[in-house]
């Protein structure tokens, strides 16, 4: 077991989540619209450990290894001293060399104090794995005494004295990275290639008195996890290396618990660029911790079943996984997942360093407490220990960060079972009176570092008893847009709405009050947008938040990033309705929804600037968070103002407008694709058009507006983000016609 992984050892116990399914109608004619998406309705297993960290004791460097058991947390890596939670940097710090012990449920040093050291070059606690009994801890690293002991890289401590065994000593040629115990063996795994003075090979096993065993399992490059199967007949290997006793088996490999011999290899199965960080296992399953570089690089997790050792799933996240570990069949683990779009989850968000998944669906589970990089080799986390005591189970995590959750804690965190302090945030609400005789309630799912489903109440008029009360899936990439509309109203009247959020045991605060009076007549301009079949229609009448709402029925919603403009006016069109403003440099919006490639196709905006720069004012993107690496379906502005709509068909393909429109007043484009191929209109009149291009590139994406990368496109301008107002954009699944695009734009004045 790499690192001293405790992870099928533990039963632990789930806490109660009493997020109600129930639609409550306290009166009036009322309906609701349902989630166009649910991220995470489906929550087999729950997620029993909370995403809220607890107080724990820092270290000054590397947390490297962990093991536990009861009330005692063991880490090992490269520090030299402990600090109190609150405590900044080299302040407060006690004496720790590279080994500190802790209680489980407080997070306090416990008093079993080592030093290891080494007389020349750093040490380092690589490897901590108690035996079956607890009586003996034992470490490998890099290092050649242990309070003052002499010792080569690997030790046996005695727990109940916390000092090290004199019966068990053998000499180990270089740095041991992994090991597995069980009642008479010690398996460990390093960079080493001999073993009390006879060539063993990265991996090697020893009695728990130290005497060299026959087990033989050469391999041509490092070890980095060792674990032994329940059966205890067989032993998983993971690290760099190609080959096993001469097999080809890149990274993993299954070997006789006895001889070393292999049993399963597995050629091919993980790229030759990539390697097996850490192997932990549960009563069904193994789970490997994968890291790669370069070109075809595999970063993810992998679930093979016990009965055969062959693939029962793996997720194809990217960002170097370094630990996992199993508890009630969830399977945690520590990396910096940056982009898991390949298997329809996140795409080139920041940095996540805590995932879960069931132990049978690599689908990510709605759980995610943070860490930053840290320092070091900066990866974040690199081990995880979980033990039972006073009641709570506890998950402890190590490494190099330097802070958790977004406040300063260096090198060690920990999570329980409860209790569960962290509240989903204030829900971003927008209301709309397009329709008369009603108010749409329109709001953004919240976000909760650990609950993927949570509920939600509205207030009217300054009411304390919610007039409605629903349920919605979110997680943090994924914010579906809801809707509640309020029928029990007349034309005339002003009322008042409220929204909550809560994870059933936690409240977010009311969302502030926003006013709306219900309208007596149609709006012409947003209704003739929706009947003309709209799929996407912001109007940005929002305030300051992320949420650009979806109008139509489709609840598209968008996230509005870097805090635009809001509430520009005059607006494009008539009326209350307002505008929004971006900077030119990095204000954009997205689709919160991932869309798969559009056949016919038209998307509308109004826009407004006297810009020199140009920019991209709408388009398809492959990427929200960054600028898309593929990305065709756009409308651009050249430096001189003219507008640019161009699709990708294996080559670009685009057409201009003759005339300029950044003389600062406000215009309406609409760009389609369909069968008779491409269009742009502007104010109402056909500017472009050619007749074969009629497909664009195949990938699925969001749509953005505000800008987004137009490298390798003609008459790229200066700047890919525009600097300027837009208004009222739409998206249809459709290519309008001529005389529908007419009629949009003959509606802006009412």
């Amino acid at each position: 077991m790499m690192n001293g992984r405790t992870g099928r050892r533990s039963a632990g116990r789930g806490r109660k989540r009493a997020a109600s399914a129930a639609l409550c109608l306290l009166g009036g004619a009322l309906t609701a619209t349902a989630v166009g998406t649910s991220p995470a309705a489906s929550l087999t297993p729950p997620v029993s450990i909370t995403a809220d960290d607890l107080s724990t004791w820092q270290t000054n460097g590397i947390v490297w290894s962990m093991a536990a058991t009861g009330n005692t947390v063991y880490a090992g890596g490269t520090f030299s001293t402990v600090r109190p939670p609150d405590a900044a940097a080299g302040t407060s710090e006690s004496p720790a060399v590279n080994f500190a012990a802790f209680d489980a449920a407080t997070g306090a040093p416990n008093g079993c104090s080592l030093s290891f050291t080494l007389s020349s070059g750093t040490a380092t606690v690589r490897a901590l794995t108690l035996s079956p009994d607890g009586a003996t801890l034992y470490a490998g690293g890099q290092f050649g005494s242990v309070n003052g002991v002499g010792v080569s890289n690997i030790v046996a401590i005695d727990t109940a004295t916390c000092t090290p065994r004199n019966d068990f000593k053998i000499a180990v040629s270089a740095t041991v990275r992994a090991i597995a115990v069980t009642d008479d063996t010690v398996y460990f795994g390093g960079d080493f290639n001999s073993v009390g003075g006879q060539t063993r090979q990265k991996f090697a096993a020893v009695t728990t008195g130290a005497a060299l065993l026959p087990f033989t399992a050469n391999a041509d490059e490092v070890a980095r996890a060792v674990e032994v199967a329940p059966d205890g007949q067989h032993v998983f290997l993971g690290g760099d290396f190609l080959t096993v006793n001469g097999t080809s088996s890149h990274a993993l490999a299954v070997v006789d618990a006895t001889t070393g011999a292999v049993t399963t290899a597995y050629p091919g199965f993980i790229p030759n660029t990539s390697t097996v960080q850490d192997i932990t296992t549960d009563a069904t399953g193994f789970y490997t911790a994968n890291e790669g570089t370069g070109g075809g690089v595999f970063d993810g997790r992998i679930a093979l079943d016990l009965d055969d050792f062959q693939q029962r799933w793996r997720d194809t996240c990217l960002g170097a996984t370094q630990a996992v570990l199993v508890h009630s069949g969830v399977l945690y683990s520590g990396s910096h997942a940056h982009d898991c779009a390949s298997m329809g989850e996140f795409s080139d968000q920041p940095r996540h360093h805590l995932l879960a998944q069931s132990v049978d669906d690599p689908k990510l589970l709605p759980w995610f407490p943070d860490t930053n990089d840290g320092i070091g080799e900066p990866v974040g986390p690199r081990v995880m220990a979980q033990t039972d005591t006073g009641g709570h189970h506890y998950l402890w995590v190590g490494g190099e960060f330097t802070t958790v959750n977004g406040a300063a804690q260096q090198g060690l965190t920990r999570f329980a079972d409860g209790p569960d302090t962290g509240a989903p945030w204030v829900p971003n609400v927008q209301l709309s009176t397009v329709v008369p005789g009603q108010v749409e309630v329109n709001w953004q799912t919240s976000s909760d570092t650990d609950d993927g489903l949570l509920t939600y109440r509205i207030y009217k008029d300054g009411a304390t008893t919610p007039v409605y009360t629903t349920t919605g899936s979110s997680l943090f990439w994924d914010r579906p847009q809801l809707r509640w509309t309020d029928t029990a109203v007349a034309a005339g009247e002003t009322h008042s709405y409220r929204v909550t959020a809560s994870d059933g045991t936690n409240t977010s605060a009311k969302s502030p009050a926003l006013s709306a009076t219900v309208a007596s007549a149609a709006e012409a301009y947003p209704a003739k947008v929706l009947a003309d079949g709209a799929s996407l229609y912001w109007r940005y009448d929002e305030g300051t938040s992320t949420f650009a709402a979806d109008t139509g029925a489709g609840l598209d919603n968008g996230f509005l990033r870097n805090a635009p403009s809001y509430r520009q006016t005059p607006a494009a069109i008539a009326g209350a309705s307002t505008a929004i403003g971006f900077n030119g440099t990095d204000e954009y919006a997205y689709s919160n929804r991932r869309h798969a490639k559009p056949g016919a196709f038209s998307v509308e905006t109004w826009f407004r600037t006297t810009t020199t720069k140009g920019g991209k004012l709408i388009g398809f993107g492959n990427l929200t968070m960054q600028n898309s690496t593929n990305y065709d379906k756009h409308v651009y502005m050249t430096n001189d103002g003219k507008l640019v709509f161009g699709v990708h068909d294996g080559s670009t393909r685009t057409i201009t407008t003759p005339a300029t429109y950044n003389d600062g007043t406000w215009h309406h484009v609409v760009a389609t694709q369909g069968t008779g191929g491409v269009a742009l209109y502007v104010d109402g009149v056909l500017r472009a058009s050619n007749s074969s291009y009629r497909t664009n590139q195949n990938f699925e994406g969001y749509w953005r507006v505000g800008g987004d990368t137009l490298s390798g496109w003609p008459s790229a301008p200066a700047s890919a983000f525009f600097a300027g107002q837009l208004d009222e954009t739409a998206v249809y699944p459709t290519a309008l016609s001529g005389t529908q695009i007419a009629a949009h734009y003959a509606l802006r004045t009412g």
